[in-house]
């Protein structure tokens, strides 16, 4: 898609170099040639512009003379064909996702001139990819260093939601399974937990204390099939909160302090005193035993 248009219009550059109102009228008359470009300009071999930047709205003149050395797509490697597409970088201005492809210009007896740039911002780029999608495997975080290094020197305490657990879980089995809550976030120490629901999935809801020992709370939320959509089944959402409560009284030292379930993505995710964070397939996390966790942490 650019690399035959820029080296078009590289060679009509050429045969008017460096006359800046020639090398505008070139680019304006080439610039439908290149698609998606927001600006089309030329530099000299040391990376400073001698032309305006052209743009689907007309001429630029802003950067006439501006040294582009230092930019991203400057400091790459030229490849032996002349043409380079960038890697993507924050624009200097609009400080927007970007990249810019760039073509070498030669001169009759083949020697550099300069370069034809074209600068394009990702948000005009067609999608040229599947849609990304989180990997499903195991991976394990570390957290913060100084958290690490005091972790001998503190224990857990009891909080409200240690002390009424079993209510606490059977509230979010209940949410999870009959009311269409897809995501959950249990911060056991400070006894709170933030839910996602199917029929309202842009806005989170936090539940104190109060509320997740309160069956009532169900009755906030409309009775809802639970998805077929969903990764983890429903029988084995009890299963996954109960290892959350076995991982939180594992130790005195090492312990849980919040669990994660998404039933859409089947992860598990799991963040313990030391601050590391594991991010695991429900499946997999299921078959671990606990003693493999306190290993894990320990370590």
């Amino acid at each position: 898609m650019l690399q035959s248009p820029l080296y078009e219009i590289a060679e009509a550059c050429s045969r008017v170099w460096p006359d800046r109102p020639a090398l505008n009228d070139v680019l304006q008359e080439k610039l439908e040639l290149v698609p998606n470009c927001k600006y089309l300009y030329v530099l000299n071999t040391e990376a400073v512009q001698i032309s305006d930047n052209i743009s689907r709205d007309g001429v630029i003149s802003n950067d006439y003379g501006r040294d582009r050395s230092q930019r991203p797509y400057m400091s790459e490697v030229v490849p032996s064909s002349g043409f380079l597409l960038s890697d993507t970088y924050i624009s200097l201005r609009a400080h927007r996702p970007s990249l810019t492809a760039i073509q070498l210009v030669r001169d009759s007896d083949g020697k550099a001139q300069g370069f034809v740039g074209a600068d394009f911002d990702l948000r005009d780029l067609p999608l040229t990819r599947e849609l990304y999608e989180e990997p499903c495997y195991w991976r394990q975080i570390k957290g913060d260093p100084s958290i690490r290094g005091t972790v001998f020197h503190q224990s857990r305490v009891d909080s409200d939601m240690d002390k009424q657990l079993d209510t606490v879980l059977s509230v979010l089995e209940e949410l999870m399974t009959k009311h269409g809550v897809y995501h959950v976030i249990l911060h056991f120490s400070s006894s709170r937990a933030i839910i996602w629901q199917m029929e309202d999935p842009y806005r989170y809801r936090l539940l104190d204390i109060d509320s997740l020992i309160d069956p009532d709370i169900c009755l906030a939320y409309p009775h809802q099939a639970y998805s077929r959509e969903a990764a983890v089944p429903a029988g084995q959402i009890h299963e996954v909160l109960e290892a959350f409560r076995q991982l939180r009284f594992m130790d005195e030292t090492f312990y849980l302090r919040s669990g994660t379930l998404n039933i859409f993505n089947g992860l598990v995710g799991l963040t313990f005193s030391c601050d590391g964070s594991h991010y695991i397939p429900y499946d997999e996390f299921l078959d671990k035993e606990h003693a493999f966790w306190s290993m894990q942490v320990a370590n």
